[in-house]
């Protein structure tokens, strides 16, 4: 204990026995919520809310039903108290005739298998059961317990009833039980007991749990359901999120989809759905919220006021998997310069009344702000960034243009990320590569030589897998990466046939193609994984101009191989250090 300052009985003795008046001048007491309009007994009678105190085993007491009954008849309006599981009242809180609004209590949950340690006591005017905002309020906040107090016309007790978390079994189940209306006097359990039990519970689940590397995510969806097809269209691309998730190491939990006339601009999902989220996010221990767009900084901010969850977005989670698979110093620069460069917008989101002067003359006194310095430093490591790439992408254009000189033939590899490229530049060419069933499993471009079974010999290159709505920021950045296919002589697009959505990933992939001012190029359509799919569907693929084959299977690589020598530039045969398919 500090010195000086009083024991804890003696200060709750000391408040006590002040007044009021003496109470509310010294800023001892608070009263919450809608306070406009009141009348000074009104203010009073919430204040004398804070003197009363409630024991471990008991959900209210008659002292402090009284007084919030009393509260609510000077006020006409629905009045509340936050209880410590101390006894203490934290929080009074007076709302409107149907609602109440909490004030900021914390972090959504105080620990790992935890409650809040607080519980909600307010009354409800109108004879109305637990409201939903009770309910969200309840499993929101991870409050303890949430009990409504009904009154009668004349404002005086009626009946009481009260809803806890309870572990769901599955997603069909409430995350809460309701208990009552009973009348008012009826017998309450034993508050400590409840709730003790109620935590040993959701710790006991929680073990059960396997924990992923980097958490449990809940995915969100939000379509247009004026396009055609939405519903399968939403699940492809929610199947898609889910794989991207699964690569940056998150283990996805739930999935959400919502169909509306256009997405909400201030939370994406509607105010409703968002409740519902947060509340499977609770049940499920989910500490993730990604969503599958691009949110906007001001849509971001208002996401997470209403839950301590982390929110983020499809363009985050893409940008993460890019820092934790790039291996080449190009690569790890290019990612590192597309994070800074989509941070710094919301950095300066963050809180432009912290502007200051830097100092020096005409800007004496605090100096930059921590926000400012974090702004100021990020914009110099951008452009230090882009020098530095500046100087890579000049070395590796001199590699190319020795390259060139060796007059070896250029063949391309494109395509939309797990189309399986690198897997058939290893069954080409013996490469080694890693070769994984994710997305983006590769970064850096890799050339090597093929010999063809004729003797001659190309250069085969594979590059950055595509993706739809490719972030801005990072198609930028490894936009150098990309223009590994500009030199080439065959542009070879792979596309995943097996993937219900293969004809929009070759939309994509042309249209980046088309960006980066490759579309004149000599291409050919190659469609993978043919193994995956039955004979009937397999006959959808055999057309003129387009090879059917699969990359694990080196007797289907023949039509391929044909392809490339009939557009490769014809050169003497010369020793090559790859195998020979």
């Amino acid at each position: 204990m500090a010195e000086g300052e009083r024991p804890r009985e003696i200060r709750l003795l000391a408040l006590e026995n002040m007044p009021d008046s003496t109470r509310s001048l010294l800023g001892m007491v608070e009263v919450y919520g809608n306070k406009s309009g009141l009348a000074p007994s009104a203010v009073r009678a919430l204040e004398r809310i804070y003197r009363r105190r409630v024991p471990s085993d008991r959900i209210m007491t008659p002292e402090l039903v009284r007084s919030l009954c009393e509260a609510s008849r000077e006020t006409r309006r629905q009045v509340g108290a936050l209880v410590h599981r101390s006894g203490e009242v934290d929080c009074v809180i007076v709302g409107d005739s149907s609602s109440l609004m909490l004030p900021d209590i914390g972090r959504l949950r105080a620990a790992e298998g935890r409650f809040r340690a607080l519980r909600l006591v307010h009354t409800h005017l109108y004879g109305e059961p637990l409201t939903r905002d009770d309910l969200v309020d309840l499993t929101r906040l991870r409050l303890d317990l949430v009990a409504a107090i009904i009154l009668t016309p004349e404002g005086d007790p009626r009946s009481i009833t009260w809803a806890y978390n309870v572990p769901a079994q599955s997603a069909e189940e409430r995350p809460y039980q309701v208990a009552g209306p009973f009348p008012y006097g009826h017998p309450e359990p034993h508050f400590g007991q409840l709730i003790a039990s109620l935590e040993a519970e959701f710790a006991q689940k929680r073990r059960a749990r396997a924990v992923a590397k980097d958490g449990r995510a809940i995915l969100v969806h939000v379509g247009e359901k004026r396009v055609r097809g939405a519903s399968l269209r939403a699940e492809s691309r929610l199947g898609e999120l889910a794989s991207l998730a699964r690569t940056a190491g998150v283990e996805v939990v739930d999935q959400v989809i919502q169909l509306r006339d256009r997405p909400d601009p201030r939370s994406v999902v509607g105010h409703g759905k968002l409740d519902e989220i947060l509340m499977r996010a609770i049940d499920l221990d989910a500490e993730t919220l990604i969503f599958d767009c691009e949110l906007t900084p001001s849509q971001a901010s208002s996401i997470s006021t209403k839950t301590d969850l982390k929110v983020i977005d499809r363009t985050q989670l893409i940008l993460d998997i890019f820092a934790q698979r790039a291996e080449s110093r190009d690569g790890k620069l290019q990612v590192e310069l597309a994070q800074l460069k989509y941070a710094l917008p919301r950095l300066q989101q963050k809180d432009d009344s912290l502007s200051r002067l830097t100092g020096g003359i005409g800007g004496r006194g605090p100096g930059e702000t921590k926000l400012e310095i974090g702004r100021r430093r990020a914009r110099e490591r951008v452009n230090r960034l882009e020098k530095e790439l500046g100087e890579l992408a000049a070395r590796r254009k001199e590699r190319k243009r020795k390259r060139l000189e060796s007059e070896l033939p250029v063949v391309a590899l494109v395509g939309y990320t797990n189309a399986g490229k690198s897997t058939l530049l290893n069954a080409l060419t013996d490469a080694g590569v890693l070769a994984e069933d994710k997305l983006f499993a590769t970064l850096d471009p890799r050339a090597r030589r093929l010999s063809l079974p004729d003797g001659r010999v190309v250069v085969l290159t594979d590059t950055v897998g595509f993706i739809r709505n490719m972030p801005a920021d990072l198609f930028a950045a490894f936009r150098s990466t990309f223009e590994e296919a500009a030199d080439a002589d065959l542009i070879v697009e792979v596309i995943d046939a097996s993937d219900p959505e293969h004809e929009q990933h070759l939309e994509t992939t042309q249209r980046l193609l088309e960006e980066l001012e490759l579309g004149n190029r000599p291409r050919v359509a190659v469609y993978n994984k043919l193994d995956r799919l039955s004979a009937e569907e397999r006959l959808a693929f055999d057309r003129p101009g387009q090879i059917g084959l699969s990359a694990t299977d080196l007797s289907t690589l023949g039509p391929l191989l044909r392809a490339i020598a009939s557009a490769a530039r014809v050169r003497a045969p010369v020793a090559s250090d790859s195998a020979s398919v």
